[in-house]
């Protein structure tokens, strides 16, 4: 059987404490679906639409403020910062000798670089090798940007009608 309800209105299921669960424990359906109808239909009246709000001083969370809190190691870096970095991606030892873990806790104690570069004007020479020679040659001189070409409108109004005019003429000179 359902249990009373504290109010005279069932308006949520925190009201209900744990009799849903032990409905569906029991494998008593009826008193499930009963309790649920008794539930208010707009679902904004539910408990996790009116769970309290806990009113603390505005913290500036960043992501620095987090990495701190949840003791966490700093980010990996996009690229590297010189040269000298270089060798500490030289890690092939380690799988050879398949010390996967040591290689894993390494890389969360001292994250490595995820790329060499960081720049994005960079294309590799793979690929460059693979485009046309008129595309490496824009590259090559930096002139990406295709620049505008001047435009004589009179020069080509007047190339217009000279072809309208040569073409009614020849359609004259075919017909006579």
């Amino acid at each position: 059987m359902v249990a009373k309800v504290e109010n005279n209105l069932l308006v949520h299921e925190l009201q209900l404490g744990e009799q849903l669960g032990e409905c569906v424990h029991s494998a008593r359906r009826s008193d499930f679906s009963l309790m649920l109808a008794m539930l208010t239909e707009d679902v904004r009246d539910h408990s996790q639409f009116a769970l309290p709000v806990v009113e603390d001083e505005p913290r500036d969370i960043t992501t620095e403020t987090l990495r701190k809190e949840f003791h966490l190691p700093d980010e990996a870096p996009l690229a590297l910062k010189n040269d000298t970095q270089i060798q500490d991606f030289n890690q092939a030892e380690l799988v050879q000798d398949n010390q996967l873990a040591s290689l894993q806790l390494q890389n969360a104690i001292n994250p490595k670089p995820l790329a060499f570069r960081d720049d994005k004007s960079h294309v590799p020479h793979q690929v460059m090798t693979n485009t046309t020679t008129h595309c490496q040659k824009k590259h090559q001189t930096g002139t990406g940007q295709l620049s505008r070409m001047a435009f004589n409108a009179k020069g080509w109004l007047d190339a217009v009608q000279t072809s309208i005019v040569k073409s009614s003429l020849v359609n004259v000179h075919s017909i006579a």
